[in-house]
């Protein structure tokens, strides 16, 4: 997606600057629920509980690592240049000394329970899939995937279907087929090799399940939106769960090399109200449903049972 930059004239002053700004980035904030933006360069907050707090354990992390890079790299340029040979400085002769040692032992130490113990709670909550409110069965092939609507609630659905890349970016990627991926659009947005022919459709405000397979090789669903990736593996079933609040088009990608067309296994989940995720599952599931058998027209009378002969 390409958005070029706004133009302001010198008399527009700080005022209409920021005015100019917020809807630059007012722009940005749609488009970044399903496509990444130029320039984009940190992760994203997503439209999950969990990608949220994930987020948060890395901005902590970072600014972690800031700090220290911060004490140490200042440390090494304070004794580079106030310490150098040229300025008469002679090294000392020691070889050890303990308070340092334990300092930069125990520090480490302290700073890693710091990190680990919010990371823990975010991983303990990332595997509570109890008390879910829908099961989606999602299977991995190459190089497509599979969804099953296992149920929602105590309701029971049958619905499932395959997802795999859209007809005009599966032409579009052959070679020779002059055709230009940037023109490769779906509502405005650039989504050459990022759209599918069937998203997955979920509910708002909706605690989801997933149980996650594969079929042939390992492949990885992952929507960055939500905030996890999990493996699809052959033979072994893992689950994840996810609850978006913000209706929208959430776009990822398979993150498990599988094959030849590993880049050509897009993801679209399409977050919609729950009236509007209902009405449009009830219609797919009797899209589905066998037709009630026939009533029969006629029924056969059973022989009557012959007379016994009689006796003197």
């Amino acid at each position: 997606m390409q958005v070029k930059p706004m133009k302001f004239s010198d008399r527009c002053g700080r005022s209409g600057a920021a005015l100019g700004l917020g809807a630059v980035l007012a722009a940005f904030s749609g488009a970044a629920a399903a496509l990444p933006v130029p320039w984009q360069l940190n992760m994203t907050p997503g439209v999950t509980k969990t990608s949220q707090e994930v987020y948060q354990m890395h901005m902590w992390a970072l600014w972690v690592c800031v700090v220290i890079g911060i004490v140490v790299f200042g440390a090494m340029l304070v004794a580079m240049v106030k310490f150098r040979k040229s300025k008469g400085a002679v090294a000392a002769k020691w070889s050890h000394n303990t308070k340092v040692e334990l300092v930069w032992t125990v520090v480490p130490i302290v700073i890693l329970v710091v990190l680990a113990a919010p990371a823990t709670n975010v991983l303990i909550s990332m595997a509570h899939t109890e008390d879910s409110q829908m099961t989606v069965k999602i299977t991995g092939y190459q190089w497509k995937w599979r969804y099953e609507y296992v149920n929602v609630g105590d309701k029971a659905y049958h619905v499932n279907f395959v997802s795999k890349l859209d007809g005009e970016s599966d032409r579009t990627r052959q070679l020779k087929s002059g055709l230009d991926p940037w023109a490769v659009k779906d509502g405005g947005e650039q989504s050459y090799l990022l759209n599918v022919d069937h998203p997955l459709m979920l509910p708002t405000d909706t605690k989801v399940r997933f149980v996650v397979t594969g079929d042939d090789v390992i492949h990885a669903w992952w929507v960055p939106q939500l905030g996890w990736k999990q493996d699809a593996i052959p033979g072994i079933i893992n689950d994840d769960w996810t609850e978006i609040h913000e209706p929208g088009t959430y776009r990822g990608q398979c993150a498990e090399l599988c094959g030849q067309d590993h880049a050509f296994m897009p993801i679209v989940v399409k977050a919609v109200p729950k009236d509007e995720f209902t009405k449009w599952l009830d219609t797919q599931e009797a899209a589905i449903a066998p037709p009630p058998a026939a009533a029969a027209t006629a029924t056969t009378a059973a022989p009557a049972p012959a007379a016994e002969p009689s006796k003197g």
